[in-house]
């Protein structure tokens, strides 16, 4: 059963509540090169990216958000640290979110500043905490960066800003360690109804962050925990949003495009089933259509195996098997299995 959080509005994508899991990452480019910042957000947004980040490191970047506002559909989040005066001018430069830490930008005075700037403009603020950046009290009492450490941090951030009357909050709490990431979720979860944005920090490269990634969030997700996700990768953030997507298909909470499925192979395949397969999935990736696609290597069992599938092909020596829900429709030689495959898609 999914954790109903209190509905939070980030740019006209809403989070929370019923609302479905939005997807997002951040730009790796340059933060103060505003055209190549641009380019990146463009074409994470035509990979379906649903929030994107900017580092905000200095007044210079600020320019980038406003680039970034003029130039690209979704919402943009500025991310900031410790200077509450770039907090302050990103909320004038239009930014429909702040990621920030409100223990580390000062005194009450300048974390009211940002509140009252943020309820204004009905700009929300995600307070992130991860195992690298508790308070030095909260360690020593706990001796290590442990998921009862870092949802005590994240409380503490919130109630920072819940002394001058904000809560248009947002939580993460992530750590690199998976089963520390989803111990913790959990245990926030619990103590208070703000969404949470989920995600394995520092997760790794392509490999290793996927795998890493998978595991933790989707746990969470199965747990009916996560409003919004990033897949941490060090990688092509365009990367992050197709696996954050297959990660929500693969747990059951999206729905649309084409579900994949495909056999692992054995001693009676006779095609290239792992270059087909590789093929296949790479040419639907952009496909809408809500269907199940298979890949099968053997024409003996293939059909059979993959009758739920709405289309799929067999592969057999030197020819294979186009099929629909398990019945053969056609029979084509081996090279014209891929664009065959297409071509009856394309009528569905």
């Amino acid at each position: 059963m999914r954790r109903i959080a209190k509905e939070v509005n980030i740019g006209g994508v809403k989070i929370g509540g019923n609302n479905p899991v939005a997807v997002q990452s951040m730009l790796n480019t340059p933060s103060r090169d505003a055209e190549r910042c641009v380019r990146q957000a463009q074409a994470l947004q035509d990979a379906g990216c649903e929030i994107v980040r900017v580092a905000v490191p200095d007044a210079a970047c600020v320019k980038t958000v406003a680039a970034l506002k003029e130039n690209i559909k979704i919402p943009v989040v500025a991310d900031i640290h410790f200077d509450y005066r770039l907090a302050l001018d990103c909320v004038a430069a239009g930014v429909d979110k702040i990621r920030i830490n409100p223990g580390n930008i000062g005194a009450d005075d300048r974390v009211k500043a940002v509140a009252d700037a943020c309820r204004r403009q009905g700009i929300p603020i995600r307070i992130g905490v991860n195992s690298g950046s508790l308070e030095k009290e909260i360690l020593a009492k706990y001796g290590a960066p442990t998921p009862e450490a870092l949802a005590e941090s994240a409380l503490y951030h919130c109630s920072l800003l819940e002394k001058f009357d904000f809560d248009d909050i947002v939580i993460s709490i992530k750590s690199s360690d998976v089963l520390r990431t989803v111990q913790s979720y959990r245990m926030i979860a619990e103590k208070t109804q703000y969404p949470l944005h989920v995600g394995v920090t520092e997760a790794g490269t392509e490999r290793m962050g996927l795998i890493k990634s998978a595991a933790g969030i989707g746990a969470l997700l199965l747990d009916g925990i996560g409003d919004t996700i990033r897949v941490s990768l060090t990688a092509d953030p365009v990367k992050e949003i197709y696996a954050a997507k297959d990660i929500l298909k693969a747990v059951g909470r999206r729905s649309g495009g084409v579900q994949f499925v495909s056999c692992p192979t054995c001693g009676r395949t006779a095609i290239d089933l792992i270059g087909i397969a590789s093929e296949v999935e790479e040419k639907l990736r952009d496909c809408d259509k809500n269907i199940t696609v298979a890949v099968m290597g053997c024409v003996v069992n293939g059909p059979g195996e993959a009758r739920e599938a709405d289309i799929g092909i067999a592969g057999g020596d030197g020819c294979g098997l186009i099929f629909k829900k398990g019945e053969i429709v056609k029979k084509v030689d081996e090279t014209a299995l891929v664009p065959t495959l297409l071509q009856e898609i394309e009528k569905m």
